[in-house]
């Protein structure tokens, strides 16, 4: 039996490609901060070329690289693209003095190619981050939200990087549809549609009042459900800035993103056959599709009227409607946000009595939809966990009937079965860890269990000084590549990570 060698070569070939194309990213970012006549260009321009040396370098060790691999290459590649990335794309932050923080600037860009929308930027941050920097930082959600190798398999396939084992190793979950028998034509329908997306949202964002560039950069970390905004107070600061140019509709703003969101915690496949295949019925067929429909209308709504009945104290007809609407906008918005793992903020939810702010907290267990741009445990798994313990009463009932948990009329093979309990205790036990760590570095109990949720579910924002209108900026710095650590982990749904470190992986 012949075994096969490690491909290094190939793995430094992919490296070098995906650096190529952030160098391009980083390069457009360039642009911006020249057209802005600002000082971060320099910055970023030199960011931009030891990038693009970086993945020219990477190309050339790899030119004569075999195009045959294994999981080994694949896991590889998919983990080490996204530190690799952040390495790199901390650079601008760093050389600008923009974040002169090592630590800080790893820690900033990783939570934006995650999607997990940390930050360490205190207060009104705009007033010292350029517009450059700003659209690197939401760039790096909008590169991340997709995923990386799946905009290299959309773009550019005559790179090598085709391949079923490269896109499931991103791409995780119980299931995924490809909506091609091609992959290279799955990976690009779905950017097209992610594009477009943030097309139409752009637009819409500049309708409502935002400036082109507010538009742009809050587009890119809506479908990505990143929620780095370009404001210290996220969507909050339109409230103000609507008070000053009544050309802004702060309100309208809030209601467009929060479309988005919830389009962008669908299921792509789902959204492309409802969108582009005259099928909206598709949305209500697909269970999980209903289970995270249902769950994030349910569960708003609960909160909207919390919300209405702590704050009511007037029985004036005006006040009655403009109090309805506000519970209604900032209810559906904050639960959206939350499940979605977007992290935008149009209130600070640690404010509010503790039976909503509670609802918040056990929303971090959810997630978005399997195949959508969100991080979390997803519906998806959490029907399948619901519907198992079912039947396993059914089970003890009838010792002898065979009755498998079902999602849309399908029984589910035992093998997803293990891997969804197997992704549930390993949820809990990194999360735990995370948490028992952040308690050693001196966080309190409840802001460390929070912190460890909102990392690993690459939610952002947890609870106390560490919510929606908070930041990581004094956060511990050991406990800050813990946290990168995890939302790593998360964002790649576990498994990619983890099983880098299984001995059994790296056995010929």
């Amino acid at each position: 039996m012949i075994v096969r060698s490690f491909n290094i070569k190939l793995v430094f070939r992919v490296l070098g490609a995906l650096l190529l194309i952030e160098a391009f990213f980083m390069f457009i970012a360039t642009l911006v901060a020249i057209g802005y006549h600002e000082w971060d260009s320099q910055s970023l321009f030199i960011s931009s070329s030891l990038t693009f040396v970086a993945g020219l370098i990477g190309m050339y060790i790899g030119k004569n690289a075999s195009p045959k691999y294994g999981h080994q290459e694949s896991y590889l590649i998919v983990a080490l693209v996204w530190v690799v990335f952040s390495f790199f794309g901390m650079t601008p932050y760093y050389l600008s003095g923009a974040i002169p923080d090592y630590t800080n600037a790893f820690f900033e860009t990783i939570a934006g190619f995650t999607t997990t929308g940390c930050t360490i930027l205190q207060g009104s941050f705009e007033n010292y981050m350029p517009h450059g920097l700003l659209f690197w930082r939401a760039t790096t959600q909008w590169l991340g939200g997709m995923g990386i190798i799946v905009l290299s398999l959309a773009i550019l396939p005559m790179f090598g990087l085709g391949g079923m084992q490269l896109y499931s190793a991103e791409v995780t979950g119980p299931t995924y549809e490809k909506l091609s028998p091609r992959i290279q034509k799955t990976a690009g329908i779905t950017w097209g549609l992610y594009v477009i997306m943030t097309i139409v949202e752009t637009l819409c964002l500049k309708i409502c009042g935002m400036s082109f560039f507010d538009s742009v950069c809050h587009s890119f970390a809506t479908v990505a459900t990143g929620g780095f905004s370009t404001k210290g107070r996220s969507l909050l600061e339109f409230e103000t800035l609507a008070q000053q140019d009544p050309s802004i509709h702060y309100i309208a703003i809030e209601y467009t993103i929060m479309i988005f969101m919830l389009l962008a915690g669908i299921n792509f496949a789902i959204l492309y056959f409802s969108l582009f295949k005259h099928n909206l019925k598709k949305l209500w067929q697909d269970e999980e599709c209903r289970w995270y429909l249902s769950a994030c209308i349910v569960i708003g709504l609960i909160v909207s009227i919390g919300l209405f009945i702590s704050d009511y104290s007037s029985t004036d007809t005006k006040g009655f409607f403009r109090l309805t609407e506000k519970s209604f906008r900032q209810g559906m918005f904050t639960t959206i946000s939350t499940i979605t793992t977007t992290a935008f903020a149009n209130c600070d939810y640690t404010t509010w009595r503790p039976f909503m702010w509670t609802i918040i907290f056990f929303l971090f267990f959810t997630g978005g939809s399997a195949g959508s741009t969100s991080g979390g445990i997803k519906w998806v798994r959490i029907a399948i966990f619901m519907k198992n313990g079912f039947a396993e009463f059914k089970r003890l009932i009838h010792p002898n009937a065979v009755i498998p948990p079902r999602i849309n009329g399908r029984a589910v093979p035992p093998t997803t079965i293990n891997n969804v309990m197997a992704f549930f205790q390993f949820y809990i036990i990194i999360a735990i860890g995370a948490a028992l760590a952040f308690t050693a570095m001196g966080i309190n109990f409840d802001e460390s269990i929070s912190v460890a949720l909102a990392t690993i579910g690459n939610i952002g924002p947890g609870l106390g000084q560490y919510g929606p209108m908070g930041c990581y900026a004094f956060f511990p710095t050991l406990g800050k590549w813990v946290m990168a650590f995890v939302m790593l982990v998360g964002r790649l749904e576990l498994f990619t990570v983890l099983l880098l470190f299984s001995p059994q992986l790296w056995k010929k």
